[in-house]
């Protein structure tokens, strides 16, 4: 297909997704998966999740660095950013942080007896471990990292044992360690594999650990929370206490990595959303449910206008569908098989049950039976911005990156086996073009293949697969593939977005579906007369725009470039016999299709303030002498005063700049 031009979105060497690359690998990953931990992940050459930015006097000498475009802090002085290793990147901070794990486990039960050990996995960036216990507090947290602090200078050995499963439960009971039993019931491998903490205490775990405890830089260590978890993720089962911490190899990557916190911290899109009256969630309407305010409204108008119109050109339809719809149709997508867990509640409407939609494909599928097709019709491309509704734990909501109630950016292609890879390559054109409007340049792309379980024929899968390599390989994107990591109805590519601090966001999938045709039994009539059964091809580009919404505010820290912003420009009158003045050009900018409000009743440093606090771009000040020439003085929130100039050369320049996505 045809492909408007778009900015260049480059895929870079190092940001590349991981998968196992060696036996070892997948050995660890298989025995942590059995002990309730996170897989392990290889270590990898791709660029590290995030970076911290400081003075190039305070760089550590064992933490890479590369030189930054813009410092996320938005200092003018010269800074370096520094890259923090990871737990992919070096084998050596992945067993500090196990060990961690261990003797945070080692000190909690020394300092409180009573309390019964769980799982502690090492995570992103550090480790937690979950115990039965009583609530704990911030104090508790000091003493249990004093005790951590005293285990690590005595330097105990930590000893990998074998045992027999009959022998491990022996131990375990011995301990009276309810859940250690339950997770042994769960571990099908033998022998058994405990490691020890000197002599004093022990856990079931299958490593990799540091090989003592003073291998460890206390200073390095911080624990940084404590927060609630049921057992094993489940409701029904007991609540558990769940303490976080961090760890590194050296007390310089920890600053650095503070110092990502407090970035992090700064960019919050739940307290900017707030100070810029962006969006709310509302308890008295219910948690995970999200109001748009004018401001964040007209940020999403233009998200989905922009979105609309790029689709367009395209060649895809718009699609308007219900949120609900007989639970009949979710039976046939078999979403009530394998999704229920997800929906809410279905609803009785005159003895009929309904049921809120959790996702857009049935809907798209109906549109596309209302109607016999010809193979000369396709490609058939529909597109839209449908709400759903899934259910989350109210303790899994957060902030606009964890809801009950979204809309996604859904699209679905129905094509010819020889097709795909044409569509594939167009679903990549357009996403480039998409997330290019917003800066983002450097991602991860993953081409997920066959699973064990699946649906559909060698073929077909064999005939998809190669499409998508080949869209990708013309396209020049570089990509790792995940083999079986696909879906049971087809391949899949997925794409992360980076953001200004390093951080990776999963946004756009384009999935191959083998499935839902047949289960909904689409058909179109080939050449020969004969019903054949097309291909159907999901794709989401934002994701959803909730979350993608909080990705932007946190990008650009709530301070969104000149074409995005709620409001481009704040007209100042220096006193109130400007105001006639400032409504009149205020008027005009707005006839123009311009964003603009005047401020007045304060004195105007105040006002120049109060707009650089809510992150306006564009300042006009008017004085008398402004109002005698018809005149405004132009100030930059990032650049100072811009100068004097008649109103139409600012309506000019102003319009020149939104039209480009630039500044003035």
């Amino acid at each position: 297909m045809a492909a408007p031009s778009a900015p260049l979105l480059r895929s870079h060497p190092h940001r590349r997704a991981l998968f196992p690359s060696s036996q070892r690998h997948r050995s660890a990953a298989a025995a942590a998966s059995l002990l309730g931990f996170p897989p392990r992940k290889p270590a990898s050459t791709r660029r590290l999740p995030y970076t911290a930015v400081r003075s190039s006097s305070t760089a550590s000498p064992s933490a890479p660095v590369e030189e930054a475009a813009a410092a996320p802090t938005g200092d003018a002085e010269e800074q370096e950013r520094v890259v923090l290793p990871t737990n992919e990147s070096s084998d050596r901070l992945l067993r500090i942080r196990h060990t961690c794990a261990h003797v945070m486990a080692m000190a909690v039960q020394k300092l409180f007896p009573n309390s019964k050990v769980t799982i502690g996995p090492w995570i992103d960036n550090g480790f937690y471990y979950d115990f039965d216990m009583e609530p704990l507090t911030d104090k508790d947290l000091k003493k249990i990292k004093k005790e951590m602090d005293r285990i690590i200078r005595q330097n105990l050995p930590l000893v990998r044992e074998e045992l027999s499963r009959e022998e491990a439960q022996k131990r375990i009971e011995a301990l009276n360690e309810p859940y250690k039993l339950e997770i042994l019931e769960s571990i099908k491998e033998e022998p058994i594999t405990i490691y020890h903490i000197g002599e004093e205490w022990w856990d079931l775990c299958a490593g990799p650990h540091v090989e003592s405890t003073g291998k460890i830089d206390r200073k390095a260590i911080e624990l940084e929370s404590v927060a609630g978890a049921y057992w094993r993720g489940d409701e029904k089962n007991q609540m558990l206490q769940r303490i976080y911490g961090t760890a590194w190899e050296n007390e310089d990557q920890l600053k650095a990595y503070i110092h990502f916190k407090e970035e992090a911290k700064r960019r919050d899109h739940r307290r900017l959303g707030q100070d810029l009256d962006l969006f709310s969630i509302q308890e008295d309407a219910g948690g995970g449910l999200v109001f748009w305010h004018p401001k964040g409204a007209i940020i999403r108008h233009i998200l989905e206008d922009s979105w609309k119109q790029i689709h367009l050109q395209y060649g895809y339809d718009l699609l308007y569908t219900p949120h609900v719809a007989k639970a009949d149709l979710w039976k046939i997508s078999g979403h009530i098989d394998f999704y229920k867990e997800n929906m809410y509640n279905q609803m009785d409407v005159e003895d009929e049950m309904y049921q809120l939609r959790p996702m857009n494909c049935p809907y798209h599928i109906l549109v596309y039976k209302r109607k016999l097709h010809s193979y000369r019709d396709f490609p058939i491309r529909v597109a839209e911005l449908g709400t759903v509704y899934r259910y989350e734990l109210s303790g899994s909501l957060h902030g606009l990156f964890r809801v009950r109630g979204f809309t996604q950016d859904d699209a679905h292609i129905f094509c010819l086996e020889d097709q795909i890879q044409d569509e594939i390559r167009g679903v990549l054109d357009l996403t480039e073009q998409i997330l290019g409007q917003f800066g983002f340049r450097y991602y991860e792309i993953n081409l997920s293949t066959r699973p064990e379980k699946s649906v559909g024929s060698d073929d077909i899968w064999e005939k998809a697969t190669v499409a998508l390599k080949n869209a990708l390989n013309d396209k020049g994107w570089e990509y790792k593939v995940d083999e079986g990591g696909g879906a049971f109805y087809g391949p899949k590519i997925d794409l992360k977005i980076e953001d200004a601090l390093g951080r990776k966001w999963q946004c756009s999938t384009v999935q191959v579906d083998f499935n839902l045709p047949g289960r909904f039994d689409i058909t179109y009539v080939d050449s020969n007369s004969e019903k054949k059964r097309p291909i159907m091809i999901h794709r989401a580009v934002l994701g959803s725009l909730e979350r993608f919404f909080g990705v932007l505010i946190e990008h650009y820290a709530g301070d969104f470039p000149l074409w995005l912003a709620p409001t481009q420009a704040r007209i100042l009158p220096v006193t109130d016999n400007e105001l006639q003045y400032c409504n009149e050009v205020a008027s005009e900018l707005k006839s123009r299709g311009f964003r603009v409000e005047v401020c007045h009743g304060e004195r105007l440093p105040k006002l120049i303030r109060n707009a650089e606090t809510q992150k306006v771009p564009l300042m006009a000040v008017v004085g008398p002498k402004e109002v005698q020439a018809r005149t405004l003085t132009i100030r930059s929130r990032h650049n100072g005063e811009i100068g004097v100039m008649p109103v139409d050369e600012f309506i000019t320049k102003l319009h020149l700049a939104v039209a480009n996505k630039s500044s003035l």
